[in-house]
């Protein structure tokens, strides 16, 4: 962080960054010239246990409005677990146990404290709040808002529409997370775009409450590692946080080059908006090969969770894998049961999960794309047997260090 602070307009760009929606950015503009420390909310429901990087993405922007000099909060939805978040839902979603949620919470605050600064963030749960209230008071804000009004929420309207069942309690959700807002006198709330209702609700029940309305932050949901889905597990096109950091070096730079620069902005705070865009002409002028800056990203996302020893080693890692510079020991060593006889080169590549079919590894062979050990393969009558160990790369993007191993 520069020692000279930023000005209004700089610190409205930055946070703007990456930023699908602000609502609305003048009433953010206005608290920004105030002078002090804003209240910056995000919540999370602790529904399981580990983080990718898709979730860092809120985390991420919480991490600049610190770095501004804001009082950030993070909001462990304990209470809110346990009722089920239907947003884009299209059935009622199985509400948490309270166990469920205390011990995914407590793996949560572990992992965020990667990103946020531990001594900057106000952990709060919110059954601080609600599990005093009575039922008397649950009715009163449930008076506060109508059917009507949460019909106009997409998701509800559809499973209405289509007469798929909602249940009473997840009508108070949104009524809930707005209600945090309150409980916490939040000058600005974060969310995915897929939490925008929540979010307004938030407003509009400050409001009720004579408080100043919170200013609404919108993030987009990451793409995975596809580059066309939201990064998801049951998709497995994500990056977990805990991953090895070698891990995270070798996926991030399977990447296309379209997606580096969304991944830039969401991601990663040591490229700036005005170095990204000096970046991009110099890519654009031929003056730089994408993926020296792709492996930037790929070396500061794995450092932030695992250290920079341990990011320069992954990187040396990809580099003795990739262009056959350096020491290839870093990288994970996978055991591949072949017959005792061997596999020829396609059928291997098959086992080792770099290609899908032996067609596919015959074409790649005659493209000269087959390295082993950084030697380029091309007789596909070429067997490996029991007892080898070495790298397999197809490509710039897929290689493994493989053990061949006795079926």
């Amino acid at each position: 962080m520069n020692s000279v602070p930023p000005t209004t307009q700089e610190a409205l760009d930055l946070i703007a960054r990456g930023a699908d929606e602000i609502l609305k950015r003048e009433e953010l503009e206005a608290r920004l010239k105030l002078g002090r420390p804003l209240r910056i909310k995000a919540g999370f429901d602790p529904t399981a246990p580990d983080l990718h990087i898709g979730h860092t993405v809120l985390l991420n922007k919480m991490r600049q409005f610190q770095d501004l000099g804001h009082q950030v909060i993070f909001l462990i939805g304990d209470f809110t677990g346990m009722i089920g978040d239907p947003s884009g839902k299209n059935v009622t979603r199985k509400p948490l146990t309270r166990e469920d949620v205390l011990a995914n919470a407590e793996t949560y605050a572990e992992q965020v404290f990667k990103v946020l600064d531990k001594e900057r963030t106000e952990v709060r749960f919110n059954s601080e709040w609600f599990g005093k209230m009575s039922a008397a008071d649950m009715i009163r804000l449930a008076g506060q808002h109508t059917v009507a009004r949460m019909l106009e929420r997409d998701d509800f309207a559809k499973r209405y529409a289509a007469q798929q069942s909602i249940a009473i309690h997840e009508f108070l959700y949104p009524l809930v997370q707005g209600y945090d807002s309150v409980a916490l006198k939040c000058d600005v709330e974060l969310g995915g775009t897929d939490q925008k209702f929540n979010l307004l609700m938030g407003r509009g029940l400050q409001e009720h409450h004579g408080q100043p309305a919170q200013i609404v932050l919108t993030m987009p949901l990451l793409e995975g590692l596809d580059g066309v889905n939201k990064m998801s597990k049951s998709l497995g096109n994500y990056i977990g946080i805990n991953e090895p950091p070698i891990d995270i070096v070798t996926k991030t730079m399977k990447i296309d080059d379209v997606l580096m620069w969304r991944w830039i902005d969401l991601l990663s705070f040591e490229i700036g908006i005005a170095e990204a865009a000096s970046l991009k002409a110099q890519i654009e002028a031929g003056q730089l090969n994408p993926r020296d800056l792709k492996l930037r990203l790929a070396r500061e996302l794995a450092a932030r969770f695992h250290g920079e020893q341990a990011a320069e080693t992954a990187v040396a890692g990809w580099n003795a894998a990739v262009r056959g510079e350096g020491d290839i020991s870093s990288l994970p060593l996978t055991d591949v049961a072949v017959p005792a006889e061997g596999l020829r080169i396609a059928a291997l590549l098959v086992a080792a999960g770099l290609t899908p079919s032996n067609a596919e590894g015959n074409r790649k062979l005659k493209e000269r794309a087959v390295k082993v050990d950084g030697n380029v393969v091309e007789d596909p009558q070429q067997v490996f047997g029991p007892g080898f160990e070495g790298v397999l790369a197809v490509g710039k993007r897929n290689f493994a260090r493989v053990r061949l191993v006795a079926a």
